[in-house]
């Protein structure tokens, strides 16, 4: 497998993923948020909880995927290395936490899902996630997400800051951070098939039927969604699945389907040529956001987050006025 000495996020962050921090960090309220994030919220008990719940992966337990899971760790040069839990769920799933003492985890049921060259991408994406420095914001967004759904008056100071548009404006980032995730997963299985096949097992894979899946038809199916924008409808259809307008919930991940169109579009890039050949920029070896200090806002960053704002205004004028029709 290929090895990435030094590598900085920087050389494969999406610039979605940038764009879409910047503009989250403009939207009012954010400064607030993460300074009572800093202040109420601390990493340490979640992983007391998974040491406490979970199985932690060693060279004695589950020694197969700690094998994985530590060459993953030297091909991205991630420093310190993260602690790897499988936690007992038959939903195939995983996520990374933690900024001072990260962690991953990962269900057992995306273990009886996929092949080991597929865990090895899954291991590679969280651990892209932790590069980036992608596990303090994504932390802050679950807490808030928790505040919001339990409590709607004022909380630890928050009440009227928490806006509808602080919340689209993390779930828009969250989306957008995949994309980073899904090129470190490339990088280190050094297969695109392989990236493309987790992400379509992850979609509405079976174990008892993954000979009858086949990933050209998947690829087919990705290229007929992008075709799809092209009816200015069906973008709009496309914006209110993603934020909850008639599914109840806001999605944290982009389809897959839209991931497959991401990933295979930088497979082709010079970037990720120059990326393979070593040519690429080094730094540290492990990310970080810091969120109690926001930077500058730039009028760039607030016109994205005005965007925002107006994106949401023409969703709801379009209801309306398909709802007259």
């Amino acid at each position: 497998m290929p090895r990435y000495t030094g590598i900085s996020s920087e050389a494969f962050r999406h610039p979605l993923d940038r764009q879409a921090e910047q503009a989250l960090r403009s939207v009012p309220g954010f400064d607030l948020v993460a300074g009572k994030f800093v202040e109420f919220m601390y990493e340490r008990p979640q992983t007391i909880y998974h040491i406490g719940n979970s199985i932690q992966v060693n060279h004695r337990q589950y020694a197969t995927i700690h094998r994985i899971f530590r060459e993953c760790v030297a091909d991205l040069d991630v420093q310190p290395e993260p602690t790897l839990f499988v936690s007992q769920n038959p939903v195939a799933n995983s996520y990374a936490l933690g900024k001072d003492h990260p962690y991953i985890v990962i269900n057992s049921g995306l273990l009886d899902l996929l092949t080991e060259e597929e865990i090895r991408a899954v291991l590679a994406h969280e651990l892209g996630h932790i590069k980036c420095g992608h596990t303090t914001l994504i932390q802050m967004a679950m807490w808030v997400m928790s505040i919001v759904s339990t409590i709607s008056e004022m909380t630890f100071g928050l009440g009227g800051i928490v806006s509808s548009g602080l919340i689209y404006a993390f779930f828009e980032w969250r989306r957008k951070a995949e994309l980073s995730s899904d090129r470190a997963a490339l990088l280190v299985t050094n297969e695109l098939d392989t990236v493309l096949s987790t992400m379509m097992k992850l979609s509405g894979g079976s174990s008892a039927f993954a000979h009858e899946l086949s990933l050209p038809e998947f690829i087919r199916q990705s290229e007929a969604y992008q075709e799809l924008d092209k009816d200015n409808l069906n973008q709009i259809y496309k914006f209110m699945l993603y934020n909850g307008f008639g599914a109840g919930s806001m999605l944290s991940h982009p389809f897959p389907v839209e991931r497959v169109h991401y990933i295979r579009e930088w497979a082709e890039s010079e970037d990720y040529r120059n990326i393979k050949s070593g040519n690429y920029k080094r730094g540290d070896t492990t990310g970080a956001v810091d969120v109690s200090q926001s930077p500058k806002k730039e009028n760039k960053s607030e016109s994205e987050a005005e965007r925002l704002k107006r994106q949401i205004d023409e969703l709801q004028d379009e209801i309306n006025r398909l709802k007259r029709q």
